[in-house]
């Protein structure tokens, strides 16, 4: 048992789950970080800006999720190498348009959502409320984020979903 008060061998599927949540925060960031630096176009100020957010943000979350682990006693993953093996997330070319370089972190944000639901789900089976609540606030932050990046590549003749309520 440790300081805890949690069996350290029933942590050991939520450890797994967060290492490969750490591979592909790892492989999002660099993505992130060389869309920052080759943007082209009409959009570079707006997305030069965003995707330095975006990846100052994802640095926060990747010391926190190596934190973690280190909280639950397990060493975290810290190889490029074994990053690259265990990611869902996948290096992308420099050499995108805007629209392209936002679709594809939409996607990678729907990688890390599905990820993330592994985690919180391995957590809640062994009632690790701390990485539980970690996790959770990860999952509404980027929603918001995912939210804001389609937005921006619609076009602006695009709609939303009609009300589906109808006043009283």
């Amino acid at each position: 048992m440790s300081y805890l008060n949690m069996q350290d061998e029933k942590l050991l599927p939520v450890v797994m789950e967060l290492n490969n949540l750490l591979a592909d925060y790892h492989l999002y960031y660099q993505k992130l970080r060389s869309n920052h630096w080759n943007i082209l176009g009409k959009n570079f100020f707006d997305l030069h800006n965003k995707f330095e957010e975006l990846y100052t943000d994802a640095r926060v979350k990747i010391d926190e999720i190596a934190e973690r682990i280190l909280t639950l006693r397990y060493h975290p993953m810290s190889k490029y190498s074994d990053y690259l093996k265990v990611s869902s997330i996948k290096e992308a070319s420099a050499l995108q348009t805007d629209k392209e370089m936002v679709l594809d972190i939409i996607n990678d944000h729907k990688i890390l959502l599905k990820q993330m639901n592994l985690v919180i789900e391995k957590a809640d089976a062994v009632t690790d409320e701390g990485t539980i609540d970690l996790i959770g606030a990860y999952i509404r932050e980027l929603e918001k984020s995912s939210w804001m990046l389609d937005a921006w590549s619609k076009e602006s003749t695009d709609t939303l979903k009609e009300n589906v309520m109808e006043a009283s």
